[in-house]
């Protein structure tokens, strides 16, 4: 009997260190599935993931594929919550404004001209579309929307101006619901230059290139083939007028926050795209990213990434532009995501992040002016590298970049 009892319990003993030992290798596969990410679309190297281990931020310049782009990311260990990190970013969202926004808004679902009733084309702009031509004019448009431009307005009117500004509007509009009812077929295609711009396959190409479709598949559940779902909780189509170089810069961005639930931990993604620019931008695409990795000592980072495309950066100058660009960007990315660590983890320690549940579904109306702030500055970092992180207290950074 006593020979049993003896078995049994090493049984018990033999199972138990089975149990524990599984869990643990189980634990950590999502932290090497997400050094595995860095590695790969990031060039992150040992030194890298031993100073995120320390608690250290790391920021990178990637690898860019075009001539025309720009790209970088940041990670930050954080010790807060999906939840705190979700409240807070739309809390602070409409505590702060910057004189380098010009216009913001939003617009509903579906769209309609009353959502532009702020917005104001500048004389300049209107002065230079009275010549403008296909594959010669200095705004970004269609070839359909340049025609309709020489065609429509009557330029000897003395409201010509007047013209302009509800036919541009107009038209924006329309490719808005035609983007909402076609998605990515919609696109525009850029025939200002002699080099057209198709948006679809300058989207196709960012996102290739970027983290978006790892962070996505990473804490998969154990065992489990199936791609896990993201749940859209936040959509929305934001427009913005931005003091930026010579020339204002008018774009209209599509906004989405993903939320991921599993059972090892929860993820939120923020995926911006630039639907339309007038100046300057031929893309963009920015993602922000909470991450929640368990394990032995659970840990949360927050992974910023941005890949821009600007027709300034070719020709002879090029070159230097690039580095004079991308050294204050790290600069500046490398306070901002510490300003947003310090911000979180003061936060985390004063609130119940429990108590924040997080909405799902279309909110257009939420989508106020005051709070698309924040995501209008996650791609205006094509030359200045501006960090979509404002809600955490950089007022004084961003507009030192601004005003370079």
């Amino acid at each position: 009997m006593l020979i049993h009892k003896r078995s049994f319990l090493i049984l018990i003993t033999f199972l138990a260190l089975l149990w524990l030992g599984g869990n643990d290798c189980l634990a950590q596969e999502p932290i090497a599935e997400f050094q595995r990410v860095l590695r790969d679309k990031a060039a992150f190297g040992e030194t890298d993931f031993m100073a995120l281990d320390q608690g250290e931020m790391v920021i990178k310049l990637l690898p860019a594929r075009d001539k025309r782009e720009i790209a970088m990311c940041g990670v930050v260990p954080l010790q807060a919550s999906a939840e705190t990190f979700l409240q807070s970013f739309r809390e602070n969202m409409t505590r702060q404004s910057n004189p380098a926004i010009l216009e913001i808004g939003s617009l509903r679902n579906p769209p309609s001209i009353d959502d532009l009733q702020a917005l104001t084309i500048e004389d300049r702009d209107i002065e230079e579309l009275r010549q403008c031509v296909e594959r010669d004019c200095r705004l970004k448009l269609s070839a359909t929307m340049i025609e309709r431009l020489q065609r429509e307005v009557d330029w000897a009117a003395p409201n010509y101006r007047i013209q302009v500004n509800q036919l541009l509007k107009e038209m924006l509009l329309d490719y808005v619901r035609d983007y909402l009812a076609r998605g990515d077929a919609a696109l525009i295609r850029y025939d200002d230059k002699w080099k057209e711009i198709r948006l679809a396959d300058e989207h196709h190409e960012l996102l290739a290139a970027s983290s978006y479709e790892s962070l996505a598949n990473i804490n998969k559940n154990p065992g489990g083939s199936s791609k896990p779902g993201l749940d859209v909780i936040e959509n929305a189509f934001v427009w913005s007028k931005i003091r930026f170089g010579l020339k204002p810069v008018i774009a209209f961005n599509h906004i989405r926050i993903y939320k991921l639930s599993r059972k090892l931990g929860a993820q939120v993604l923020i995926l911006s795209k630039q639907i339309y620019s007038n100046h300057y931008f031929d893309s963009s695409i920015a993602l922000t990213a909470f991450l929640n990795v368990p394990g032995s000592s659970p840990k949360s980072y927050l992974f910023y990434e941005n890949r821009s495309r600007a027709d300034g950066l070719e020709g002879t100058f090029g070159k230097i532009k690039r580095g004079i660009i991308e050294d204050r960007a790290l600069g500046s990315l490398k306070s901002i995501l510490h300003q947003t660590q310090l911000s979180l983890e003061a936060r985390t320690l004063n609130t119940d992040p429990s108590a924040a549940p997080i909405g799902r579904g279309w909110n257009w109306r939420r989508w106020k002016i005051g709070r698309v702030h924040i995501f209008i500055l996650l791609w205006i970092t094509a030359f200045a590298m501006l960090i979509g992180l404002r809600a955490y207290g950089w007022k004084g950074s961003i507009g030192k970049v601004l005003h370079y």
